[in-house]
Parts: C-alpha cells; structure tokens; sequence
C-alpha cells in the first residue's frame, strides 16, 4: 500500500511538472527572426563546429541551431545517439557512411538516425552553414 502511495505520487508530480512545463511553453510563443549571416556563433566544447542556438538547449534535449563548419573540417567517424536532421545553407556538408559519400549542398536536407555510422566534414574552401535540429540532447560519439 505505501508502495502504491509513492508511486502515486510521483506519477502525480510528473504530471503536474509536464502541464507547467506547456503552460511556459505557450506563453512564450512568439515570433523570432534570426539571420544565420548576423547570428552569434559559439564554438562547441572541443573546438571545431560553431553554433548558434535557435531554440532549446543541444546539451540537454531537443533543440535547433545554426551549426558552422570551418573549412576543411574533419569530424571523423562517429555516431550521434539521437537522430539529427540538417540543411546547408551555404558551402557543403561532406557526409560519408558504409553506402558511399554525399555532397549535401544548399538547399539540400539530410537525416541521420541516432546510432548511425558516419564521417562528416566541411567542404575544403567554403566549410558548410546549415541549419540543424534533433529531438533530444546533441553529442558526438567517436566510432571504435
């Protein structure tokens, strides 16, 4: 029974957490204009990408930002444990897996499931700018 209780209860919290967390989350609906070209980029822990947050948080759960490669970046063999989805707005995404490569360029969208296999990299004259989201905390995980 008091096993019951306290699992009541916190079912019941979480409930309560997740209507406060919508009802922020509607009140600060509004528009946000944001120019990848006058947009503050911050380079990632570790160097290398550069961003700039457009919502959410990429260290804790799902987010938007406008990510900058340098020229000639090299990201190595990786995987990321969520999904994330891309598209270049200028230069290129360099993307290569155990199907082949890919010169994802403006305009162009790419999904990468969580836990795939995978190199990316910046075109070597022009880097890459594009804009990327994932539905939950962003990592890089080195392939073995």
């Amino acid at each position: 029974m008091k096993k019951s209780l306290i699992a009541l209860a916190v079912a019941a919290s979480a409930i309560v957490a997740a209507f406060v967390g919508v009802a922020q989350a509607q009140k600060a609906k509004e528009v946000h204009y944001i120019s990848s070209e006058k947009a503050l980029y911050k380079e990632m822990a570790g160097g290398g990408p550069s961003m700039h947050v457009l919502r959410g948080d990429p260290d804790k759960g799902p987010h938007a930002t406008f990510t900058k490669f340098a020229p000639g970046y090299d990201a190595g063999w990786h995987t990321h444990t969520n999904d994330v989805s891309c598209v270049v707005l200028k230069g290129a995404y360099l993307y290569k897996d155990d199907a082949g490569e890919k010169r994802v360029g403006p305009g162009e969208y790419i999904f990468v499931p969580g836990g795939h296999k995978h190199w990316s990299g910046g075109d070597k004259t022009e880097g890459a700018l594009f804009y990327e989201e994932g539905p939950a905390k962003f990592d890089l995980v080195p392939a073995k």
